[in-house]
């Protein structure tokens, strides 16, 4: 009897340990420690009793309309390299936008080594480098202002900042925003959850990342959920997604007003390789996709077919898909895993939509919805662009006149650095 406890709690105590050492850290890196804007009042000596009086009794709600850049790419393991050129997929110069969210798959190979051993961060920090160059190639002046190509309000730097970035093993998603804009950001966080081997390893689950701006709350989950192209393999997917939306979970805050959970938060979209499929024969999706059929594969689409039966993702929208499927490519070429020789035994994986993004609530409007071409993987990356209505509380003039003083960029230049580690409170 005791030797049949062993056999079941070894496994357990196991995946227990590994799991506090891959996924219990709320660490994350970012370009400023977190809630600046308000260790900067209290630093100041404006938080006194007058200050708070500002703070809570002259203010004025408005809502202002940001653009949002949401983008997921499964990178196959793959490295890049310095010359990778990003523009493909953040498309900066045709609609910038205000925030950017870049979610990653696979940054490094899924073997035992990555999945078991300490995140590699040295990759995360390749590509945040190649999308902070990206970003920053051309700052953009604030919308209906008149001000010099990089600096905003009263020399505040328009170049783009990373608030969160955070990898679990393979997963790795990174948050950008406008120089004016990261005064207002407030309580990032992050939650990750594995659901890969035993259940709880992060070679599959998630990371997903929280935080407010200006009186909005957002909340992205990066995802990678289990593979396969068998039947009834999404059930596995399914039950990771429930896995997702349960046991993620944020701080609360000292006031025990911030969200919790994910779906508790203004503003959320679930991103990621989902890899769900197409439910018809091999040979018939191929035919299909060879003569652009996109509304019949669709209908046979997993993903779809699952919300639709309320299986999975309720209330979650989508928009249109008018591109190809994105899974699998051969790897630096446009075409799919299959239709050229492959080994014996090897899989051939037939073309899927594995790659999506979705969204839940009010207050997100889809303006575009497609995928770029670069080819160093075999996915194709899937990028969207939404606007969203932010809450604006207008504080009094001298909190504001803080924010944008010469007194703030020096108080910020004490603290700045290109890669913080913070741990999320």
């Amino acid at each position: 009897m005791l030797g049949s406890y062993r056999e079941v709690m070894w496994p357990r105590l196991v995946a227990n340990k590994i799991l506090r050492k891959s996924l219990g850290s709320n660490n994350f890196v970012a370009d400023f420690p977190p809630n600046t804007d308000q260790k900067l009042i209290e630093a100041s000596g404006l938080a006194d009793e007058r200050s708070k009086s500002i703070l809570h009794n002259q203010h004025k709600t408005t809502l202002l309309n940001y653009k949002v850049f949401v983008s997921t790419w499964n990178v196959g393991g793959i490295v890049p390299d310095d010359g990778l050129d990003m523009e493909d997929l953040l498309e900066t110069h045709k609609t910038p936008c205000d925030i950017y969210v870049l979610g990653f798959q696979e940054v490094v190979p899924l073997r035992a080594s990555n999945v078991l051993g300490s995140d590699n961060n040295k990759v995360s920090t390749k590509w945040n480098s190649l999308i902070r160059d990206a970003l920053n190639k051309r700052a953009r002046p604030h919308r209906d202002e008149d001000l010099s190509e990089s600096k905003g309000i009263n020399g505040i730097s328009q170049d783009f900042r990373c608030i969160i970035s955070k990898q679990m093993v393979g997963i790795l998603i990174t948050v950008w925003v406008r120089g004016d804009l990261w005064p207002y950001i407030r309580y990032p966080s992050v939650s990750c959850v594995g659901c890969g081997i035993m259940g709880c390893l992060g070679n599959k689950g998630s990371v997903s990342v929280r935080f407010q701006l200006h009186e909005t709350t957002f909340c992205f989950v990066c995802s990678h959920l289990a593979s396969g192209g068998r039947d009834r393999d999404e059930r596995q997917r399914n039950s990771d997604v429930n896995e997702i939306l349960a046991r993620s979970s944020f701080p609360r805050g000292s006031s025990l007003d911030l969200p919790k959970k994910i779906l508790d938060h203004d503003r959320v979209i679930f991103l990621g390789d989902l890899n769900y499929r197409i439910s018809l024969p091999e040979e018939k999706t191929r035919l299909l996709v060879e003569s652009k059929k996109w509304n019949i594969l669709l209908e046979n689409d997993q993903l779809r077919m699952e919300i639709m039966n309320g299986q999975i993702f309720r209330g979650w929208q989508e928009g249109i898909v008018k591109f190809a499927p994105t899974y699998k490519y051969v790897p630096n070429s446009d075409l799919y895993y299959g239709c050229i020789t492959y080994k014996k035994d090897e899989k051939k994986r037939a073309p899927a939509w594995c790659d999506r993004i979705i969204w839940y609530g009010n207050g997100l409007k889809q303006h575009e919805y497609t995928r770029g071409e670069t080819k160093i993987s075999d996915h194709r990356p899937v990028k969207a662009i939404f606007t969203t209505e932010i809450t604006v509380t207008r504080r009094g003039k001298k909190i504001r006149n803080f924010f944008f003083s010469d007194r703030f960029e020096e108080r910020i230049g004490d603290i700045d650095s290109k890669d913080y580690s913070w741990i999320s409170t």
